[in-house]
């Protein structure tokens, strides 16, 4: 079992800490998380910074630390652009980068000037032509959404032949996809632990379909969390943490959180372990420092 915490994002307008977030990460590193992860969150009122731009600064702050988003919403990106900053990253972070992709079902795709019909098929080409970008000499590509003949970009990713790449979803075609093409799967964190119980042997059939070695595949799930002596007041605060990610549709969330004491928390991971999570992010929405050091000592040891 492995740990991974999430990188604070949501800051009010110049509200931004340098200081304390470059202390964070530190801290983070020392306690010995594996990585740290960012959420893209283009709309909504959570005053949230962008994924890409966060882990570019985290990357400078400490070193060390593997950083990554889940997920992605690559629907709504230029599958060339994304893969020429993903790979600047990698490279400027000396191969710490791990990507998620998911092609978001709820995303208004008209204000991105696409149009949500082929979404799923826009998605799969577009992964294919950003792998294309990071192992291809010369890029020849035919697909419906985006057509190159032998054009280059260079440097590819740091890390050979790309960083891994983690696939979010949770629909049954979703769940065969990330066999099929990704070196992992992460589970939602607005999904329960029971849905992702669900979820794990559809991938691992898939990847027995697929004749992959399950060995070389990762399961993985946020789990927003929240540590308190006070077992009703953390359940509180992490529903209130809930709607300023989700907004009114957060209120509905409280399920999929792990809340209350250390011995609460402890339970509800391990049941987390127990489904197929071989790792776990960890998010808390209120308190970063003080939660992300209460995780290390008071719960992370329990699970042991």
């Amino acid at each position: 079992m492995r740990f991974a915490i999430a990188i604070p994002q949501r800051f009010p307008d110049g509200g931004f800490d340098p200081e304390a977030f470059r202390s964070y990460l530190a801290r983070a590193a020392e306690l010995g998380f594996e990585s740290a992860w960012t959420m893209e969150q283009v709309f909504g009122g959570a005053s949230q910074l962008s994924p890409l731009e966060v882990m570019t600064y985290a990357a400078a702050c400490v070193p060390g630390l593997r950083l990554g988003c889940a997920v992605l919403v690559t629907t709504v990106h230029s599958p060339v652009h994304l893969a020429k900053a993903i790979a600047s990253l990698d490279q400027l972070s000396r191969g710490r980068v791990e990507v998620g992709v998911a092609f978001g079902a709820g995303q208004p795709y008209p204000a991105f000037g696409i149009d949500p019909a082929g979404r799923a098929t826009r998605f799969a080409e577009g992964v294919r032509l950003m792998k294309a970008c990071w192992t291809e000499d010369e890029i020849s590509f035919a697909g419906r959404f985006w057509q190159l003949d032998g054009a280059r970009m260079v440097p590819k990713p740091f890390q050979k032949p790309y960083p891994p790449l983690w696939f979010g979803g949770s629909s049954p075609s979703a769940l065969r996809r990330a066999a099929r093409h990704g070196d992992g799967f992460f589970g939602a964190g607005s999904q329960t632990t029971a849905q992702f119980a669900g979820q794990v042997p559809v991938v691992r059939q898939a990847l027995a379909e697929s004749g992959r070695d399950p060995a070389s595949f990762r399961i993985a799930k946020r789990v927003y969390v929240a540590v308190d002596d006070d077992p009703a007041r953390a359940r509180e605060r992490v529903a209130a943490g809930l709607v300023g990610v989700y907004g009114e549709f957060g209120r509905r969330l409280a399920p999929v959180a792990v809340a209350g004491s250390p011995a609460d928390c402890v339970r509800g991971l391990s049941e987390v372990a127990a489904a197929g999570a071989e790792l776990i992010l960890l998010n808390p929405l209120f308190d970063d420092a003080a939660q992300l050091e209460r995780l290390a000592a008071e719960v992370i040891p329990g699970l042991a």
